[in-house]
């Protein structure tokens, strides 16, 4: 599994992105996916996870509400939808793969992609 995020930019306060995380060669179909980010200086930390199916999603604390992961496995992509976007979620978001849990403790997830940088100023 070669996971690929993208979708990441600089945006206002306020505004609105799109992540995306696909994989080129493998149906993502059978795994859970998670989004986690990481800001300078800062741990790792979930922001929100979908299981294989899609019918199961949850968002931390920090974005709940504003924040929506959806997939759609005929894509073979996951998405995360951030919306009315704050300073403090400036981070590099990583999509990540596992088969077993859906929790967002980021050690439990052996399938990393490269990050996207978001970044959110006036």
């Amino acid at each position: 599994v070669q996971l690929q995020a993208s979708g990441g930019g600089l945006v206002q306060p306020g505004g609105f992105l799109r992540l995306s995380c696909t994989d080129s060669g493998v149906a993502l179909d059978n795994y859970n996916i998670g989004w986690f980010r990481q800001a300078p200086g800062k741990e790792r930390e979930g922001v929100a996870v979908i299981n294989a199916r899609g019918d199961t999603a949850d968002h931390s604390r920090a974005v709940a509400g504003r924040f929506i992961v959806s997939r759609n496995n005929a894509k073979n992509t996951v998405y995360l939808q951030m919306n009315r976007l704050k300073p403090e979620d400036t981070a590099v978001y990583y999509c990540a793969a596992n088969t077993i849990t859906t929790t967002f403790n980021p050690r439990a997830w052996d399938i990393w992609g490269q990050g996207t940088q978001v970044t959110v100023s006036s």
